[in-house]
């Protein structure tokens, strides 16, 4: 695999994990969550990095081989997704 091609992968595996801790994080009438908190953050932190790397790859290919808009839109998801995924496990942590 071409590591230029990672870039698809982070976003595609990202959007799937953003639906599953999204469903995930729902309350039950109890009070908990459907998926448990330490399961959501771990797949929280593990789309984190996954789209942040994403992104890096994404910006280091663009600025040697120059902008193609379906690959700077994609890299832009995985810049987006990263700060989501940030988001979503800090704020999933119990305060």
């Amino acid at each position: 695999m071409k590591k230029e091609n990672f870039p698809f992968i982070a976003t595609v595996l990202g959007l799937l994990l953003l639906i599953l801790v999204l469903k995930g994080s729902e309350m039950r009438d109890d009070g908990s969550n459907l998926i448990p908190l330490l399961t959501l953050l771990v797949v929280s932190e593990f789309a984190f990095f996954v789209n942040a790397i994403g992104a890096y790859i994404g910006i280091k290919h663009t600025l040697a081989a120059g902008i193609k808009p379906v690959y700077g839109a994609v890299t832009l998801i995985c810049i987006l997704l990263a700060i989501l995924f940030a988001w979503l496990g800090i704020s999933l942590w119990p305060s």
